[in-house]
């Protein structure tokens, strides 16, 4: 066989073994911010998204992020007694203190908290960085 053909055989057998072997998703951060906010007010919940959506992700640090409302799926497991939820990922504990000591975020951190119910922050740190 000349070395084109084996070659490419090689190309086409690491192809469809590539294509056979799912990638694993990455890992979004080495520190997970995530919180639940239940509000004063539902009606107010899109206000909260556009504010975490255009003034904390930009925060210098935030590498990974996210803001929503719950997806009901109609699953009893799926804890749904909050209104929106907040995930910022950082690759530092120094960028995680930095955003949390952000004049940006302690100014919408002060506009929200009067308006919320209650709020639940969950941190978490993934060891296998």
């Amino acid at each position: 066989m000349s070395r084109l053909v084996c070659g490419f055989l090689l190309v086409v057998c690491v192809l469809i073994g590539c294509a056979a072997t799912p990638a694993v998703p990455p890992r979004p951060a080495l520190i997970n911010h995530v919180v639940f906010f239940k509000l004063k007010s539902p009606a107010t919940a899109d206000e909260l998204i556009a504010d975490c959506d255009e003034h904390l992700a930009r925060i210098p640090g935030v590498v990974s992020y996210y803001s929503g409302q719950h997806f009901a799926v109609g699953r009893d497991i799926v804890d749904s007694d909050y209104d929106v939820a907040l995930y910022l990922g950082f690759m530092s504990q120094d960028d995680y203190e930095n955003y949390l000591e952000h004049p940006t975020h302690i100014r919408i951190e002060s506009k929200w908290r009067p308006r919320l119910q209650w709020m639940r922050v969950h941190d978490t740190i993934d060891r296998t960085r």
